[in-house]
């Protein structure tokens, strides 16, 4: 493909990115062979994904505030200073390691999330009044403890891997989308921030084209959280995780 593809492809793949992350998370799939196709290495194509992604995050975290909650047994707060800690530890992680060990790992991730979301979404029986859910408090708080480290360090995929977790401990799709997309925004919130300090040269043209249609592709997204059919947009979350293992198995 022309290398002057490169810019008006980047935008296009930017806007489906910021749609993707609002419904399901792993629009970073999106950004980051793009950015790699426009010219990055991977180290910088996956930092420049990170800044990039991160207002249009912001925006779709408002978006859905309303609709934002903690799970049985843990509190949003906790959820918030969990993601944050988490994100800046996965942060320095990535400077200061390789990050090829970490990315062959990232397939089997999505697809144990894929099968997880699949599983409470269409094979575990409706939970009965007074029931406890399938993932308690602790489990629940150490498994956002990993997710946030991942999406400090790699992200690709953490969409879906909150999605599970946090329909695992109770809320419905609906609620864990908007949960997951504030919280999405809270740990990258301190990559970014380590990013910014530590990196020396930052590709800001190439950030700026995938941050701008990211942002309304978000905003359109959200709109369509509220308002898909929670039975089909479970049906897309499964879809949209298969598809990201499928071509992250093949990747590699």
């Amino acid at each position: 493909m022309p290398a002057a593809w490169s810019l008006p492809l980047l935008i296009l793949v930017s806007f489906a990115a910021g749609v993707q992350n609002a419904l399901a998370g792993g629009g970073s799939f999106m950004t980051f062979p793009a950015l790699l196709f426009a010219g990055l290495d991977p180290r910088m194509a996956n930092i420049a994904s990170t800044i990039a992604l991160f207002p249009g995050q912001v925006t779709t975290g408002l978006a859905g505030r309303r609709q934002v909650s903690g799970a049985e047994g843990l509190s949003f707060r906790i959820l918030f200073w969990i993601s944050l800690a988490g994100g800046a530890a996965g942060a320095v992680l990535l400077l200061v390691t390789p990050i090829s060990v970490f990315t062959r790992l990232v397939p089997f991730l999505v697809l144990f999330a894929t099968v997880v979301f699949a599983w409470g979404s269409f094979f575990r029986k409706p939970r009965k009044e007074g029931e406890s859910p399938a993932l308690g408090h602790k489990a629940a708080l150490a498994a956002q403890v990993g997710i946030a480290i991942y999406g400090g360090y790699f992200g690709a995929g953490i969409g879906i891997l909150m999605l599970a977790a946090l329909t695992a401990a109770g809320l419905a799709v609906r609620v864990a989308g908007a949960t997951k997309n504030v919280l999405a925004a809270v740990m990258n919130a301190a990559a970014v921030v380590i990013f910014m300090v530590q990196a020396h040269t930052l590709p800001w043209r190439l950030i700026a084209c995938v941050a701008v249609p990211a942002i309304v592709g978000g905003q359109i997204g959200a709109y369509l959280l509220r308002r898909v059919n929670e039975k089909v947009l479970r049906v897309v979350v499964v879809c949209i995780g298969i598809a990201l293992t499928v071509g992250l198995f093949v990747k590699q």
